[in-house]
């Protein structure tokens, strides 16, 4: 499962992504997490399945869905606590949860 975090590319989103990366292992789930800026987005599409979108730049979140959910690819806004508190287990739950939605 590839996951992207859409973010302004503050250091949050980077640690976000170290935080999600250590809860997958430690629950054998196996993702690719990439943090990267809006600008670069188009440069991760391959074999993408989750977008998720930082809370400081949630108003590209119906740019991004115009563009990728015809692509069969989910998108949504990162939970505002989970991300000021870099909680990696619960974004990832919730990128699981989307995901889970796009293949049932």
């Amino acid at each position: 499962m590839k996951i992207v975090l859409v973010c302004s590319a503050g250091m949050s989103t980077s640690m976000l992504v170290s935080k999600m990366e250590k809860s997958a292992e430690a629950r054998q789930v196996d993702v690719t997490i990439t943090a990267v800026p809006e600008s670069a987005l188009k440069h991760h599409l391959d074999g993408l399945d989750v977008v998720l979108i930082g809370p400081q730049v949630c108003y590209l979140e119906k740019k991004i869905k115009k563009q990728l959910e015809p692509k069969g690819v989910k998108v949504e806004v990162i939970d505002q606590i989970a991300y000021g508190m870099i909680q990696g287990d619960k974004v990832l739950d919730q990128a699981l949860q989307l995901y889970e939605k796009t293949n049932t």
